[in-house]
């Protein structure tokens, strides 16, 4: 048996207060807030310390991780960072100006750019990647690997079947 937690206490109270609201999809929602709300957390004690900010870590992360030569289109950032293009803009201007990205024109396209990470900015984005990864990795140790395998997996098929029924509404 699993002892009662914080958000045990949150739907009794809303039992005795709104019985029809405390059910599983309340239960569900508090407990997966929490636990993003962790690992947002220890992201961010990582990020401050290479003063970097989420959305200067997710322009970096996304550069990184799609590869030599490190860069995409201003478009393909907004998107993948779900950005105003003002906000990408400005994560932009604030990173070049770190010499950590610089703008290169499309050689196909005159009105078009690419931004790309600068050999400072590959090492800044490992780093910081690395230490967010750790930070995760502490506190996902005191999980059990054999269920943090399960719940992986549970959240990996409750995602598919939440992101389809928002998607079907919309």
């Amino acid at each position: 048996m699993t002892e009662p937690d914080h958000v045990d206490d949150i739907i009794t109270a809303w039992h005795e207060q709104l019985p029809e609201i405390a059910g599983l999809p309340l239960e569900l929602a508090k407990r997966s807030a929490l636990l993003a709300a962790a690992f947002d957390e220890v992201a961010a004690r990582e990020l401050e310390r290479l003063g970097l900010t989420q959305a200067e870590y997710g322009m970096l992360a996304v550069l990184r991780r799609v590869g030599e030569p490190y860069r995409l289109k201003p478009t393909e950032l907004t998107h993948a960072l779900l950005l105003s293009s003002g906000g990408t803009s400005n994560v932009l201007k604030r990173l070049s100006g770190a010499g950590l990205v610089m703008r290169e024109a499309a050689p196909d396209d005159g009105r078009s750019s690419w931004v790309r990470l600068t050999p400072r900015g590959v090492e800044v984005a490992e780093s910081a990647v690395r230490a967010v990864t750790e930070a995760h990795a502490r506190i996902v140790a005191r999980i059990p690997e054999a269920e943090a395998r399960l719940l992986n997996n549970l959240l990996r098929n409750a995602l598919a079947a939440v992101e389809e029924g928002v998607l079907v509404r919309r």
